[in-house]
C-alpha cells in the first residue's frame, strides 16, 4: 500500500470508449465525470450502480474522490470503462483488493467491439435480398 502518492490513475476502455481515470485517497466519496456530477452525467440508475461497484465489492465507499476523463462510445461503453478503471486504480492502491475485483468480474477488459461493415452488403452480416430470376 503506498501513501506516499496522492492519487491514482488507470486507464480503463470498453467498446470505443475510453476512460482515465484518477482516484484520490482520504476523499469525501466525490465522483465526477468530464467536470459534471456522475449521477448528471449517468442519468440512469443502472450505469449509476455500475460505476459504483468496486467500491461496494471492496467496502471502500466514501473513502476515495474519483475524477474521471471519459471518451467516445456511448453511455454504457463509458459506465463499463469507468468501471474497469476504477477498479485498476483500486488495485494500484491496495495489492489485496484484486481477489474480490477478479471474482466479481471487474478487473478483465471486455474484447468485444462492433464488426466492421464488409462491402457488398448492407451490415456486417447482412445481406442484400436474392433474385433467383
Amino acid at each position: 500500500m503506498a501513501t506516499a502518492l496522492t492519487q491514482f490513475n488507470a486507464v480503463g476502455r470498453r467498446k470505443n470508449a475510453v476512460a482515465r481515470v484518477y482516484l484520490r485517497p482520504n476523499g469525501s466519496g466525490k465522483i465526477t465525470v468530464n467536470k459534471r456530477d456522475f449521477k448528471e452525467f449517468f442519468p440512469t440508475l443502472w450505469t449509476q450502480t455500475s460505476i459504483t461497484s468496486p467500491f461496494t465489492v471492496t467496502e471502500t465507499e466514501g473513502k476515495f474522490d474519483v475524477v474521471v476523463n471519459a471518451r467516445g462510445g456511448g453511455m454504457t461503453g463509458q459506465a463499463e470503462a469507468i468501471r474497469l478503471g476504477i477498479s485498476r486504480a483500486l488495485v494500484d492502491f491496495n495489492e489485496e483488493l484484486k481477489k474480490p475485483l477478479r471474482d466479481a468480474g471487474f478487473m478483465t477488459r471486455d474484447p468485444r467491439m462492433v464488426e466492421r461493415k464488409k462491402y457488398g452488403q448492407p451490415k456486417a452480416r447482412k445481406r442484400f435480398q436474392f433474385s433467383k430470376r
